[in-house]
């Protein structure tokens, strides 16, 4: 997979003959590597997609619903409709269509899956995470296909599973109907049954599910995919090993950013709203902003109070927090006007014609109409910071006399200080961050922060709760 730093492209995507064969199934054994150039943006765009994907397949399971049943597959498709991950919602539909659109929900799916190999690689427990998420994410997919599907898949892959003869199946007919879950008298006869080895449905022997003969397992088409599964592990657990071993040639800073931060970026909600229902009152701003914002929010956040002005990246940063941590639309357009036309040199005409698109571009009522997620920490620190800006992370992007000077005002003790800069030092600006957040709230954050809107969210909460026990 090649990488490119300019803008992503549109989807509109050549594919020469290996790679189509690759995306030709909703089902996907990975044994192809990507071959196409994609951009950086996008390299992280399919990772942190791919991330929400496995973590609401862990959910799932975590919000006590049994695993594959109609409740856990219903709770899957709903949290993927909401997150907008409408192309591997695409891959549980069972269609295995060949349009433009299947295509790129496989491309998706593919490049996805190859780039968390990268991430997941680097340590056991990791490994084994990612493995159990990808092998419950190929049979969520697998047991929406038909018969005829499954053929072609196995077809596609070189995976040789033959029927049974009928006078085979009918000499073990009365022990596999004793062993084998779902197969009764009726139905014995429009079921088909392959011999397997045994160490394959390893799983199926210890429920005893599986009527066993010779070292060999009689198994129906529905559990065909215990088989299949068993492969599918093996095959996953040997590359991830050596992606472990060839990871240290990859050199790109920003690259490396991402791959070794990926599992602790956060995913979860990016709204705050406090007690109203019509989101946060506007006037609290001011308050909120020195005492619950993350050093990078504040920093902005008092940039535009001085200045009545951010360049582009500023008020994108800025303003999808502020939408994140609970300020509506009508707020929000109200908040930004009245602070830009206090600069001299912006009227009400200026905003309206040069700044108000991106504020409503950002709540998705302009452009593509895309109701745009705050920043994560990983996607502000890896972001580039130019002369005359303010956005990024201080504690990646400032120079340490500045940072230094900046906690000294803030009123943070000399040992606190030094505890900040020796993680800033170690190039762990995450954790500098969270030990900031403990600095000035006296209790660390519920984990270590990943987003601004996690920050602010347990910022508040400790201070809320302090509040209560008062009372």
């Amino acid at each position: 997979m090649n990488f490119s730093a300019g803008r992503r492209k549109a989807n509109n995507i050549t594919l020469n003959p290996d790679i189509a064969k690759v995306f030709a199934h909703d089902l996907n054994m990975y044994k192809t590597n990507p071959s196409d150039t994609i951009s950086l943006n996008e390299f992280e765009e399919l990772a942190l997609d791919r991330l929400q994907l496995l973590r609401t397949i862990e959910q799932a399971s975590a919000r006590g619903h049994k695993q594959f049943s109609e409740d856990w597959k219903s709770y899957i498709k709903e949290e993927l409709a909401k997150l907008g991950l409408k192309r591997y919602l695409r891959l549980l539909l069972g269609y295995n269509g060949q349009t433009e659109q299947d295509t790129q929900a496989r491309r998706t799916d593919h490049h996805s899956h190859f780039i968390l190999r990268l991430a997941y690689c680097r340590s056991e427990d990791l490994r084994r995470w990612f493995l159990i998420r990808e092998l419950e994410w190929f049979k969520l997919r697998f047991l929406v296909q038909n018969q005829q599907s499954i053929m072609k898949f196995l077809e596609l892959n070189n995976l040789t599973y033959l029927p049974i003869p009928q006078d085979a199946k009918e000499k073990i007919k009365t022990k596999v109907l004793a062993a084998t879950v779902g197969v009764h008298e009726t139905n014995f006869n429009t079921i088909d049954f392959y011999k397997v080895p045994f160490t394959e449905v390893l799983s199926l022997i210890k429920n005893r599910r599986v009527f066993l003969e010779h070292g060999y397992a009689y198994i129906p088409t529905s559990e065909l995919v215990v088989s299949i599964q068993a492969q599918f592990r093996a095959s996953l657990n040997e590359s991830l090993s050596t992606y472990n071993q060839r990871l240290p040639s990859v050199d790109d800073d920003r690259l490396n950013s991402l791959l070794c931060n990926l599992h602790n970026v956060y995913t979860g909600k990016t709204h705050v709203v406090e007690d109203s229902k019509d989101g946060i009152n506007p006037a609290n701003l001011d308050n909120y902003s020195q005492q619950h914002f993350p050093l990078c929010m504040r920093h902005l956040y008092n940039t535009l109070k001085s200045n009545h002005h951010l360049k582009h990246q500023g008020r994108l940063q800025l303003s999808l927090f502020l939408k994140g941590i609970g300020l509506l639309y009508e707020d929000g357009m109200k908040f930004w006007r009245e602070e830009f036309t206090k600069n001299p040199n912006i009227d009400e005409t200026k905003f309206d014609k040069s700044y108000s698109y991106i504020f409503r571009h950002s709540y998705g009522k302009a452009g593509g109409m895309t109701n745009y997620s705050p920043y994560s920490c990983i996607k502000i620190i890896m972001s580039s910071v130019g002369p005359g800006e303010h956005h990024g992370c201080p504690f990646k992007h400032w120079d340490p006399s500045i940072l230094k000077n900046k906690l000294v005002e803030y009123g943070l003790a000399p040992q606190a200080i030094s505890s900040v800069m020796d993680l800033v030092n170690g190039g762990h600006f995450q954790l500098a961050c969270s030990k900031y957040f403990e600095c000035v709230s006296g209790q660390p954050p519920t984990t270590t922060i990943n987003h601004p809107n996690q920050y602010f969210s347990d910022k508040l909460g400790i201070f809320k709760e302090k509040q209560a026990k008062k009372n």
